[in-house]
């Protein structure tokens, strides 16, 4: 084994996925599997005691999940980059691994390939993303998820599309036009606008108006 092979450690709750992997990264000359884990909490005692620079995390397991683990791991100031690989590739799933700290995410339809250069990527630092995980992120970048309107939110943005101005919205409410304002800010920041027209077209768009 090189002096310079990246270590390992597999974590899977099914015995037959951790001896396929072990048996494929075995015939890697720069990577060296160091041990395996059925649960987070395994996981993260093994990767303490044994300071590995990757940990290929499944996601779902019984014992404990691996998002949890990746979150303990982070704020136990462990060095090794974990390397999410999972069967699931919702954007629920993808998203709250890499903001526990995964530097990558892979599915288990991966080939052989994709995955040693996903465990040489993470171990320098680099993120690793497989096709459809990327694409399913950046259209949740590009459209992140809506948040509804409260009640009098809904109320203010239906006299902006009549028209009306702040003055005139805060006398038909029985309300400040310093509320009025808070609310327009409240639901720019939900529409995802700057400004009174584009918030009325988005409320349109979204079936709020009409």
């Amino acid at each position: 084994m090189s002096e310079r092979a990246i270590t390992l450690l597999i974590v899977d709750d099914h015995p037959v996925v951790r001896d396929g992997l072990r048996g494929m990264f075995d015939s890697a000359s720069d990577i060296e599997v160091l041990g395996e884990a059925g649960d987070g909490p395994s996981a993260v005692a093994m990767a303490v005691a044994l300071d590995p620079d990757v940990v290929l995390m499944d996601l779902r397991m019984p014992g404990g999940d691996g998002v949890a683990a990746i979150t303990e791991l982070v704020r136990r100031g462990q060095r090794c980059k974990v390397l999410v690989l999972t069967t699931y590739d919702t954007d629920s799933d993808a998203l709250a691994a890499i903001e526990a700290g995964a530097t990558g995410y892979l599915l288990k339809d991966a080939m052989r390939d994709e995955l040693f250069a996903g465990v040489r990527a993470a171990a320098a630092g680099r993120t690793v993303l497989s096709p459809a995980v990327a694409s399913r992120l950046v259209s949740r970048v590009r459209s992140p998820g809506e948040q509804p309107l409260s009640a009098r939110e809904r109320e203010v943005l239906r006299l902006v599309a009549r028209g009306r101005s702040n003055r005139e919205i805060a006398a038909e409410l029985f309300v400040s036009e310093a509320t009025v304002k808070t609310h327009l800010t409240h639901l720019y920041g939900k529409l995802g606008v700057n400004d009174r027209a584009a918030a009325v077209a988005a409320g349109y768009d979204r079936g709020i108006l009409g």
